[in-house]
Formats: C-alpha cells, sequence, structure tokens
C-alpha cells in the first residue's frame, strides 16, 4: 500500500545549506521508490491557520519511507533543512484501492453503538 512522507514546513530566506539539501534529496529518495508528489507549490488554505507550504514525498509502501528517512544518504542531509527551516514531518500509509469510507463510518458507528 502506498505510504508518504509529509512535511508541513515554513521557509526561511534561502541560503547555501538549503540549496543543498534540495539538491540532493532527489538522491536519497530514488532507492526507496520516492517520489515528489507536491513540492514547492503554493498552498490554498480554505479551513484556519496554516502558515508555510507542504511537500508530499510518495514511496511504494510504509517499509520503503521509513527506510529512506533512516538511511545514512538523507540523515546525512537532514540537518541542511532542519538547522534552516522549521517544520512537521510525518509518516502515513495511503487506503487501499476500492477504499469506501461509508463502510468504515458503519463500522465506527457500530463500535460506538450508533446505529
Amino acid at each position: 500500500m502506498t505510504a508518504y512522507a509529509i512535511a508541513h514546513i515554513r521557509p526561511e530566506p534561502m541560503n547555501e545549506d538549503i540549496l543543498r539539501y534540495i539538491e540532493e534529496i532527489q538522491s536519497t529518495m530514488t532507492p526507496f521508490g520516492g517520489r515528489f508528489l507536491v513540492h514547492g507549490a503554493e498552498v490554498e488554505v480554505l479551513e484556519g491557520p496554516f502558515p508555510g507550504t507542504i511537500v508530499m514525498i510518495g514511496f511504494p509502501d510504509i517499509e520503503q519511507a521509513r527506510a529512506w528517512y533512516a538511511s545514512p544518504a538523507y540523515q546525512a542531509i537532514l540537518p541542511l533543512r532542519t538547522d534552516h527551516i522549521a517544520g512537521e514531518v510525518i509518516l502515513v500509509e495511503g487506503v487501499p484501492a476500492g477504499y469506501d469510507a461509508t463502510k468504515t463510518a458503519a463500522a465506527l458507528r457500530e463500535a460506538a453503538g450508533l446505529r
């Protein structure tokens, strides 16, 4: 099942470390099947405060996402970002093909005794 690395970042003024991070991150993702899905796009905020932007990387599965983040190649460049850009990073699994939210709602309704 596809997994995602999602970063909510608040960029700071550009500097050499950030540029080097951007230049090198792709080579750290490729061995794990990672590819950018969102990178550098302006967000359209519809609800609530949302400073910054989003970066989203897709991986074939959660194991590959975890392996990429823990890899020596990524860990070597990580401080180039974290020393200069505030933000949060999460890994999350996607839903399987054919996912139906109404089935999830029905199961939650039953489990909560709200028929």
